[in-house]
């Protein structure tokens, strides 16, 4: 997908030629596309030389940068809702339409798709851990309407804190103590990734250009976004919960689909629930410690929308996971629920 970056220097223009709002959002949003793709590239030659341990960290800290990085600046512009729309539909999206079209791809030609059972659990049981975790504020605001706003935002960052020491927590398990537990298939394990193999100092270089023009198109995107809702109508809630997710996962949506077409379904299985967990342990608790940085606090009170296909979805995958086989057609329910969801959020 690397011919998609002639849309950053065509975004620049737009942006400087002051063109429709809708334009500047399309064509910003597809240059983040290769972006986020030569910065998981780059990742993953870093975390093949440093190791188990820090190649997790690695992972860890840049395998959603370019989502972080625009939520960061929907977060400075005061885009609130947009940014937790963004979160949550990050996990959905991993959930329901990365493993959802795996499992399809996978299934294609062979009648089921194994794949580590006690991994999968361990994940599934994680995952859900995280969405409980996401889903307590709303609760308490549900249930206690009339608490200040400040005791809201304090229950979220306490929230925030134990996600995070949670999510090191996990890291340490799967990393140091119990790794031989995750061992499955990939490229860790005797299958190099594609294309050819590049030095540290060029992955280094290419991780941080594509960092800062990432920074670049999200002010683009944010600063159309906002234009966009006031003009045409479209909620943070559809564009935060369906077309920001897009953008920044469609490199990892494409990893996950051909892993699984090629038998990998261990691989494929890894980067959805791994992602989702890593949102809701890592990527919320960040923006809501960024928040308070910016003096942009922010809290993690979602929506009972959100909280409910947060839930559901969590449950109906750690319930596809727990006897190690799946085949075609869960893949295949996995997308008719996120394609209800999507029409859901359209018309809220």
């Amino acid at each position: 997908m690397r011919w998609l970056l002639l849309a950053v220097p065509v975004s620049w223009v737009l942006g400087w030629l002051a063109a429709p709002p809708l334009a500047v959002f399309v064509v910003s949003g597809l240059a983040v596309v290769p972006l986020a793709a030569e910065m998981g590239e780059a990742t993953e030659t870093l975390a093949r030389r440093a190791g188990p341990t820090l190649g997790g960290f690695l992972n860890a800290t840049f395998g959603n940068a370019a989502e972080l990085i625009v939520a960061v600046v929907a977060l400075r512009a005061g885009l609130f809702d947009l940014v937790k729309a963004s979160l949550t539909g990050s996990i959905l999206g991993n959930l329901l339409l990365i493993l959802g079209l795996a499992l399809v791809a996978g299934g294609r030609r062979r009648p089921t798709v194994t794949f580590n059972r006690t991994a999968a659990g361990m994940s599934g049981a994680m995952l859900l851990l995280a969405v409980v975790g996401l889903v307590i504020p709303a609760l308490f605001a549900m249930n206690h309407p009339a608490a200040a706003p400040e005791t809201t935002l304090h229950l979220s960052e306490g929230v925030a804190l134990i996600l995070g020491l949670t999510y090191v927590a996990s890291l340490v398990f799967s990393l140091v103590t119990h790794r031989q537990l995750f061992r499955g298939e990939g490229p860790g394990s005797g299958e190099t990734g594609p294309g050819p193999a590049r030095a540290p100092g060029v992955a280094v270089a290419i991780l941080a250009a594509a960092t800062a023009l990432v920074a670049v198109e999200s002010e683009l995107l944010v600063h159309a976004t906002e234009a966009v809702v006031t003009r045409f109508g479209l909620s943070q809630l559809f564009l935060g919960l369906i077309v920001i997710p897009l953008v920044g996962n469609a490199a990892e949506h494409a990893t996950a689909v051909v892993a699984a077409h090629r038998g990998h379904t261990d691989l494929a299985l890894t980067i959805a629930l791994g992602s989702s967990t890593q949102i809701a342990l890592f990527v919320a608790p960040l923006l809501v410690a960024v928040g308070v940085a910016l003096d942009r606090p922010m809290n993690l009170v979602f929506t009972s929308f959100e909280v409910a296909a947060l839930g559901f979805s969590a449950l109906i995958v750690t319930i596809i996971g727990l006897d190690g086989e799946s085949h075609w057609f869960e893949g295949a329910q996995l997308l008719a629920l996120y394609a209800l969801i999507a029409v859901a959020v359209w018309f809220i």
